[in-house]
């Protein structure tokens, strides 16, 4: 039942049982059950004969999440006193790991008017293009890595990470010794992103913060200033968090497992 709710994409947003059923290598009649019982929660919506898009209870959720997801609130005031420290147009972005790809979970952005990042809530993007994804990329645990070039070699190497997978681990050491990436016009055509890693306690990454700049034309010394903020806002969500879930100070966030 939860492979049926999965199959909704904004790609391919309208399914039918009998779509579902071929998809899922089910029997018809368990199809229907499945959107039955999902109609009744409303996870799903019927719009139209033998047609069902997400329901209403979709958007309940992401509401509570919203209002409830300790880790936002925690990084929503750290990214707006981040986002005062730029002039120019720009987009600060909260990102996690999630199926492979990267989702962006909040952005907070000084040009509502003009999309500075393609990057938005709820919205998959590049596993292997950007800082805001290799940063995270870079820390995955080594099974996690095994399994990315299993599914994605071709475009692992399409992207210049390494056309084998020694090189591919080999190219994510070299990410790993720099605390914040620095990416130009890897995902978004003329943007500059600068993104550090977010780890929980226990040193595993979990997500990236970074800023999307609307520009290519950056000094080395702006350059160095926005690194050091975004690792800073970075290290004060992670503080936040561990606080928050222990009453403490969290580890020490530079002693991280799961080196590939």
């Amino acid at each position: 039942m939860l492979g049926l709710l999965s199959l909704f994409s904004a790609e391919r947003p309208i399914w039918s049982p009998e779509r579902a059923a071929r998809r899922l290598q089910v029997s018809l009649a368990t199809s229907y059950r499945y959107v039955n019982a999902l109609v009744e929660a409303g996870l799903l919506e019927k719009l139209a004969r033998n047609q069902y898009v997400l329901g209403p209870a979709i958007v309940a959720f992401d509401r509570q999440i919203r209002s409830a997801d300790p880790v936002l609130k925690l990084a929503q005031p750290v990214m707006e006193r981040l986002l005062r420290r730029l002039r120019e147009p720009a987009a600060i972005l909260l990102c996690r790991y999630y199926r492979q790809q990267v989702m962006c979970i909040h952005q907070e952005t000084n040009r509502p008017g003009e999309p500075v990042s393609s990057y938005e809530r709820g919205a998959p993007r590049p596993m292997f293009r950007g800082a805001t994804s290799k940063v995270i990329l870079a820390h995955l645990p080594p099974r996690t890595v095994a399994n990315l070039w299993r599914d994605h070699r071709r475009e692992i190497a399409a992207t210049g990470l390494g056309p084998g997978f020694d090189d591919f681990k080999a190219a994510l050491k070299a990410l790993r010794q720099e605390p914040v990436n620095v990416s130009s016009s890897e995902v978004d055509e003329g943007r500059t992103g600068i993104a550090a890693p977010i780890f929980d306690g226990n040193g595993r990454v979990t997500g990236s913060l970074s800023i999307v700049l609307l520009s290519l034309k950056h000094n080395e010394r702006a350059i160095a200033r926005l690194r050091m903020a975004v690792l800073s806002a970075a290290r004060e969500i992670e503080r936040g968090r561990g606080a928050a879930a222990t009453g403490a100070p969290p580890a020490d966030a530079r002693k991280r497992k799961g080196r590939s």
